[in-house]
């Protein structure tokens, strides 16, 4: 059986403010909707779904990324999740200048949970909490050839 990574989904409170971050990141928005019917019912298992839903892929054409704004049924939030919890809690970019990108997620007040280490001189990384507490993982390789 073949497989393949289609996207990864997270839910945001705001899905203008989450595209624009992840779009000033260098991703691309490919598509845009807003869904809901018995399909979307049925898929997710939520009576009367309903979103709006932003589809973003990275400049190399491999990573996608479905964010979701739910319109009903109302959105739940939670306490956003530490490094450590069970369950999916990141998404992770390689960028070619750290720098840059967090001088970008900046203006997006968004920060290094707690700053930027050095990974046995082959990666610079952070985690910063993005927008509706995604934790981002941004890496810039150190050993380029």
């Amino acid at each position: 059986m073949a497989i393949k990574l289609e996207n990864v989904g997270i839910a945001v409170r705001d899905i203008d403010e989450a595209v624009s971050f992840f779009t000033d990141l260098g991703l691309t928005v490919i598509g845009r909707d807003t869904i809901s019917g018995e399909w979307a019912d049925t898929a997710v298992d939520l009576d009367g779904n309903h979103a709006k839903i932003a589809m973003l892929q990275t400049p190399d054409g491999h990573g996608r990324l479905e964010l979701f704004e739910y319109i009903h049924p109302d959105a739940i939030e939670t306490t956003p999740t530490r490094p450590n919890e069970i369950g999916m809690h990141r998404v992770a970019f390689s960028v070619d200048d750290i720098d840059e990108a967090l001088a970008i997620a900046a203006r997006h007040g968004c920060f290094p949970l707690r700053g930027v280490a050095n990974y046995q001189d082959v990666y610079k990384l952070t985690y910063l909490r993005g927008p509706s507490g995604i934790i981002v993982m941004l890496a810039e390789e150190l050993t380029k050839d």
